[in-house]
């Protein structure tokens, strides 16, 4: 769960899974979080419904180690 000052910098983010707050100094998450922005379509019981939620490393590790297939990875070249 993301909320943002008035202006549109990040403010607070707060996994959705176990409730953990990020830290976030100057608008810019400093731990690790990953965010899910995702448009539900035609195919789906939620079509047209856009779900937003943010995982904190642990708790995305936790749900990944799960999966039958596992994620793929593979090294970032460059760093913005």
């Amino acid at each position: 769960m993301r909320k943002y000052k008035n202006g549109g910098q990040l403010e607070t983010v707060v996994c959705n899974c176990c409730g953990k707050k990020i830290i976030v100094s100057e608008g810019v998450a400093r731990e690790g979080v990953i965010s899910i922005n995702h448009s539900w379509d035609f195919f789906s019981e939620k079509d047209g419904e856009i779900h937003h939620f943010d995982l904190c490393e642990n708790c995305y590790d936790t749900i990944t180690m799960e999966f039958k297939l596992p994620v793929e990875i593979e090294e970032q070249l460059e760093y913005l």
